[in-house]
């Protein structure tokens, strides 16, 4: 697939920062310790933001946080999210995205550096004969979810909950869209993700997933 085809790619991110990253991870291991994994987290889905062959933006929480993303230099472009919960803020930075000329987008967030280059193109070409593809999480939520249309209304899912994939695809399906699912992968939110994480990664040399397997081997999380 030229650069043409390839869908664009939108990472919804938060600045790292100790006490707002990683909640429930902190609640387990402590907040710098989660503050750690979260800067390497964002790392891994900027590494793939950076290589990614299409356009790019880089959608930070708060548009206080704009000027921080924008420092990054890592996206085609940087949109702030706007208010509401998820599903509302997707919905409105789709539209953005779609009144300025995007017409397939693909949404990530940085909580699966499991995603690789398969990964993406499998979706991509699941792009060219269904309307929306979800990746969907081992524990029932959603790694990845793109689309050749405009969202349907998001803001009643339930978001952060393992129902989220279910209720996705058939908002989605009830909305007249044909949906496909590109598989599953885990992402990590508890403690008890790390293990499995720093095993798949051993055979990963992407640079910024080599740094996030040192550094859980530096804080112990390897058992």
């Amino acid at each position: 697939m030229s650069g043409e085809l390839w869908p664009g790619l939108v990472l919804l991110c938060k600045r790292p920062a100790l006490g707002y990253s990683k909640q429930r991870l902190a609640e387990q291991i402590g907040t710098e310790r989660a503050f750690i994994i979260a800067q390497h987290l964002l790392a891994c889905a900027l590494e793939d933001v950076r290589l990614w062959p299409g356009h790019t933006v880089l959608a930070p929480d708060h548009q206080q946080h704009l000027a921080w993303a924008l420092g990054l230099a890592q996206a085609s472009e940087c949109l702030a999210q706007g208010e509401g919960n998820l599903g509302e803020r997707i919905n409105q930075l789709d539209g953005r995205l779609r009144q300025q000329g995007q017409q397939s987008l693909i949404y990530i967030g940085s909580d699966c550096p499991a995603l690789c280059f398969d990964d993406y193109k499998r979706v991509s070409y699941l792009l060219q004969e269904n309307d929306s593809v979800l990746l969907l999480a081992e524990d029932g939520g959603v790694v990845l979810m793109a689309s050749n249309r405009s969202w349907p209304d998001l803001r009643a899912l339930p978001w952060s909950t393992p129902q989220l994939g279910e209720a996705l695809s058939e908002c989605c399906r009830q909305a007249g869209q044909r949906v496909a699912v590109a598989g599953q992968l885990f992402d990590i939110d508890h403690q008890q993700d790390l293990r499995p994480l720093y095993v798949f990664l051993a055979a990963d040399a992407r640079p910024a997933r080599v740094a996030l397997r040192q550094a859980l081997e530096q804080l112990g999380e390897t058992e």
